[in-house]
């Protein structure tokens, strides 16, 4: 019987941000800075014919949630909104808030209200490096991950780059 034979060290990283992104105006602007100006030196390529961006988001996740509290503001209730986009987020926690047949359902003296400090968002950036490899960058509220590369030059470039970025810290 034959032995599986290792082709590749594949790494991943991941770096712990000292405060979280504080909002998702902050978080869209990073993420169209890095996909615009291209901080890693990534380069195009061409897959099954088709030419590929050297960064392109290949996923995204938005969530916020409409907590219910009563008049001595104890929290009676709470709806987890997750959409596309955090347009459709917004979307949706305005028409919740809005409802009040649901308001009405929590109770007497209960009021909706969102707390956007406490808003997750992530989307994952999908790079080619210039030596040919490809590796993924997902961005969260809290962190930064780095998966898929074998380079260690990858990772420091990450690192370097993010060392000059404020809000990466």
């Amino acid at each position: 019987m034959g032995d599986f034979t290792q082709k590749s060290v594949v790494k991943s990283a991941t770096r712990k941000l000292t405060a979280p992104i504080s909002d998702y105006a902050s978080f869209s602007a990073l993420i169209q800075d890095v996909v615009e100006n291209n901080p890693w030196g990534c380069t195009a390529y061409e897959s099954v014919g088709v030419t590929k961006p050297a960064v392109e988001k290949t996923k995204e996740t938005y969530a916020a949630a409409v907590t219910y509290e009563n008049s001595e503001a104890k929290q009676i209730g709470k709806i987890p909104v997750r959409g596309p986009s955090m347009a459709a987020v917004n979307t949706a926690v305005t028409q919740i808030t809005g409802n009040a047949a649901i308001t009405t359902a929590m109770g007497s003296g209960v009021s909706a209200s969102r707390d956007s400090s406490e808003d997750t968002f992530s989307c994952t950036l999908k790079c080619h490096a210039s030596n040919g490899e490809l590796y993924s960058v997902t961005f969260k509220r809290d962190s930064i991950n780095l998966s898929s590369y074998e380079a260690d030059t990858i990772r420091t470039g990450l690192e370097t780059w993010a060392d000059t970025v404020a809000i990466l810290a």
